[in-house]
């Protein structure tokens, strides 16, 4: 399992310690484990490593000999004319053979031996294209699964604003038909319920688009039930960031397998190469039959001509490659230029590896200054707010007043929430890569 998959069971202990978890309900784990076995391109990807192991298979039995044997029987017939007597007779013949023959090349530039590593580092290239793909689906889910959590905290955000909104709307609503506010009060606060109203069905909207992107990226039938369990994510319980510079971070992501596989192609275009130039060496080849016939125009029985006519065979082949239209060289400095052209490529993964690596770094430290921002503009709006709303129970300000006070702590807090969950991804993406374990 690659290390996208470690990230995300770590993901799930950071909730799971203030988590009450159903049976029925859908756990960060139990997404991604679905994901995994449910992803049509994995499962494409693990098709051919089955056939890159059924390849190292031929070619390691590519090394036995060849055997092949044949039978034949034939009949003749026509007219013809007796020397003899000059006398025109029908005559039929028929003749039987059998042969074996077997052959096996004693040295063909180590072709065969390369062949067999070459297979083998195809095969364990294959193996991390599965292992990235996991990361890939892995981290996808993981992203969806932070982003439902996060559209669910804004719902609560939003349904508690309505609530308050509709109890300060029926406070104005007694205080109007006892004469003790305008009417106009009363008009004010009913728009700002209906602006909640509004916003509380967007908010319940984000959940279920959420939630439907999660479920689309798990394959889920429309048919299973889909629910995600209460998490509680105390803010004394975020970890804090650490500061590590991108060049340590880089050398402990080396084993990632986006660079593995281009460390694996580097070492694949080599043998490669060899192969190629092994095959302008001579080989040397030995071959060794045995045959033997019968024919109703000899005389003797069938088993008796078959044992009399017996033909056994033993030879050797040397074979000199020395002109065929320049392709032996072609094909040699085409194989060099592809050693040379995974060099490259290794070094390009590499290099995106390490801006991906600074980027993390740089979005994580801009994700703990947003969210220490976040948390004291929520602070201010909190108490702007209860200001605000004190003076509108006083008369002292009026609807607009308090709209504005409302909307802008509804905006702070989910502004708060999602810098939170920025926050927590981006450090999850850092222990990543890293590969180390999380601990809170």
């Amino acid at each position: 399992m690659g290390r996208f998959l470690t990230l995300s069971v770590l993901l799930l202990s950071l909730f799971a310690a203030n988590a009450s978890f159903g049976q029925d309900k859908w756990s960060l784990g139990r997404c991604i484990n679905y994901a995994l076995e449910n992803n049509i391109e994995i499962k494409q990807q693990q098709l051919t490593v089955e056939q890159d192991r059924n390849n190292i298979l031929q070619s390691k039995l590519s090394l036995l000999p060849s055997v092949n044997g044949s039978l034949n029987h034939s009949m003749n017939w026509g007219k013809s004319v007796n020397v003899q007597d000059l006398q025109i007779m029908t005559t039929l013949a028929q003749s039987t053979s059998a042969s074996l023959s077997a052959s096996m090349p004693l040295f063909s530039g180590l072709t065969n031996l390369r062949s067999i590593e070459s297979n083998r580092i195809q095969l364990q290239i294959s193996e991390q294209q599965v292992e990235s793909l996991k990361d890939n689906v892995t981290i996808q889910v993981t992203q969806a699964y932070l982003q439902l959590l996060l559209a669910i905290e804004i719902e609560k955000v939003a349904n508690e604003s309505f609530k308050s909104v509709a109890a300060q709307a029926e406070r104005t609503k007694t205080m109007v038909n006892a004469g003790n506010q305008a009417y106009s009060a009363l008009l004010d606060i009913e728009s700002q319920l209906a602006n909640e109203r509004v916003q509380l069905v967007s908010a319940q909207n984000d959940v279920k688009s959420s939630c439907l992107n999660l479920m689309q990226l798990l394959n889920l039938p429309h048919d299973i039930p889909f629910e995600v369990p209460e998490y509680s994510i105390d803010d004394a319980s975020l970890p804090l960031l650490t500061p590590y510079t991108a060049d340590a971070v880089f050398e402990e992501a080396l084993g990632l397998p986006q660079i593995r596989m281009a460390e694996l192609a580097l070492e694949k275009s080599n043998t490669d190469y060899k192969i190629q130039k092994g095959a302008a060496y001579p080989s040397v080849s030995v071959s060794a039959g045995y045959g033997t016939y019968y024919s109703d125009s000899r005389e003797g029985a069938f088993f008796s001509q078959f044992e009399d006519n017996r033909n056994p065979s033993l030879g050797f082949g040397l074979s000199i490659p020395i002109f065929n239209g320049w392709k032996s060289n072609t094909s040699i400095r085409n194989a060099r230029l592809n050693v040379k052209n995974a060099e490259l490529e290794l070094e390009k993964s590499r290099q995106n590896l390490y801006k991906e690596i600074q980027q993390a770094c740089n979005e994580a430290v801009n994700a703990y200054a947003k969210l220490d921002a976040a948390q004291k503009n929520v602070e201010m709006a909190e108490e702007s707010f209860r200001n605000t709303e004190s003076k509108f129970n006083l008369r002292m300000v009026n609807g607009t007043d308090y709209t504005v006070a409302r909307a802008n702590l509804f905006k702070a807090q989910s502004e708060y929430y999602q810098n939170k969950f920025q926050y927590i991804f981006q450090l999850k993406i850092l222990d990543f890569y890293r590969g180390i374990p999380i601990k809170l």
